[in-house]
């Protein structure tokens, strides 16, 4: 389910564009993805980064830090739709629900 970056990435002009354009990238999360984030960024909240913790926590597990939900937006964005290039200024986001290890997600951007 992980959807790797295409293997050819072009870049869509500004000018090309069309409203209602849309491209997607689905990934599923993993405990990987769980420790290479907390990793990276240093956040090592435990309910994102620690195993025994997180599984008496609030969601009985680790769950996706938002903010590697945020960058799968930036994939798309800087690989799909526009493409290569691309340095968008603004987003907000909203979490419904948690992200847990195995669930799929979908992050995808639509001109509007």
């Amino acid at each position: 389910m992980n959807d790797p970056t295409p293997a050819s990435i072009e870049s869509v002009p500004f000018g090309a564009l069309k409203i209602g354009q849309s491209a997607c990238l689905q990934r599923r999360f993993t405990h990987d993805d769980a420790m290479a984030f907390a990793a990276i960024s240093g956040d090592l909240n435990p309910a994102v980064a620690d195993e025994d913790y997180a599984r008496d926590a609030r969601f009985h597990g680790l769950v996706a830090n938002g903010m590697w939900l945020a960058a799968l937006v930036g994939a798309v964005v800087g690989t799909r739709l526009p493409g290569p290039g691309t340095i968008y200024l603004d987003q907000s986001l909203r979490f419904l629900h948690p992200v847990s290890i195995g669930d799929e997600v979908s992050a995808c951007v639509r001109v509007a």
